[in-house]
């Protein structure tokens, strides 16, 4: 693994039941998660996604690709474009940094609308390095 190194995309599909699941499982009860009319009353087209559930996923990105016993040790995002049912959120990474057994990746996810979220992950990739 080496800086400049790209990790292969994830495409994920942005369900109605992602968004809300996603809200629930992190206990966050606000309506422009869950209820789409009272999203458009607000200004949105539809609900969309909170951004603990992006933190997740992004995540899980990083492990997908580096292993189920990767630690995540700092995960610092950006929301942008709003993620809304129907679109696909596309995640995409390069190696920003390498120390010994830590990594930092540089995370970018975007979406029919524009770049939903930026950032970078810094993991501790277990002897061996990814699966």
């Amino acid at each position: 693994m080496n800086v400049g190194d790209r990790l292969p995309p994830l495409e994920i599909p942005v369900t109605r039941t992602l968004i809300v699941a996603g809200a629930i499982a992190s206990r966050d009860y606000q309506d422009v998660h869950h209820d789409p009319e009272l999203a458009r009353q607000k200004g949105s087209p539809d609900i969309f996604m909170n951004i603990l559930t992006t933190n997740g996923l992004v995540g899980r990105y990083i492990t997908d690709h580096f292993g189920p016993r990767t630690v995540l040790r700092r995960v610092a995002v950006r929301l942008g474009a709003p993620n809304h049912p129907g679109d696909t959120l596309v995640l995409t990474g390069t190696v920003e940094e390498v120390d010994g057994d830590t990594v930092t990746v540089r995370v970018v996810g975007a979406n029919g609308i524009g770049t939903h979220v930026t950032g970078t992950v810094t993991v501790t990739v277990p002897e061996g390095g990814p699966a």
